[in-house]
């Protein structure tokens, strides 16, 4: 059964891989995958902040999620899947606890900046376009921004 728990520090290594594995499915180069490698990291002080979730199959790590907030708008830093994985529903599992661990933290939006492979999967679970923003890590490349009312 899948199971869902807080990420501890000690996960922040195998949940960086995870993210790394989970991005690479794309096509990917390793000179952009080695520019994205600290957007694509979890650390102890990113969970001193925010709030992380592992996704878990009898003790294997299927899944990480990150959710940050600022005032009324949260934001989702992070959501992969192992490759291994995708298609089982882990995705929309971790989507779920995110926009819960949202409203629990006051937003009435959770904001999205997606992969562009990664946006209809967002889209499929009620995300909604609302523009684009330059990549964090890849000048000149700009990334599908969506949102996710939280209100009812």
């Amino acid at each position: 059964m899948l199971t869902l728990r807080n990420a501890k520090p000690e996960d922040c290594p195998a949940a960086t891989d995870l993210c790394l594995r989970s991005k690479a499915v794309w096509g990917y180069s390793a000179e952009f995958m080695a520019r994205c490698r600290a957007e694509l990291s979890l650390t102890p002080e990113m969970l001193e902040r925010d709030d992380a979730q592992i996704a878990e199959w009898h003790g294997c790590i299927l899944g990480v999620a990150q959710v940050s907030s600022d005032g009324d708008q949260a934001c989702l830093e992070k959501l992969f899947v192992d490759p291994d994985a995708m298609g089982r529903g882990v995705g929309r599992v971790l989507f779920g606890w995110a926009r819960t661990a949202a409203r629990k933290r006051g937003a009435a939006t959770l904001v999205i900046e997606a992969d562009p492979e990664a946006a209809p999967f967002y889209r499929r679970l009620g995300a909604v376009d609302a523009g684009t923003v330059p990549s964090v890590s890849i000048p000149g490349r700009s990334l599908p921004r969506l949102t996710v009312p939280l209100t009812e």
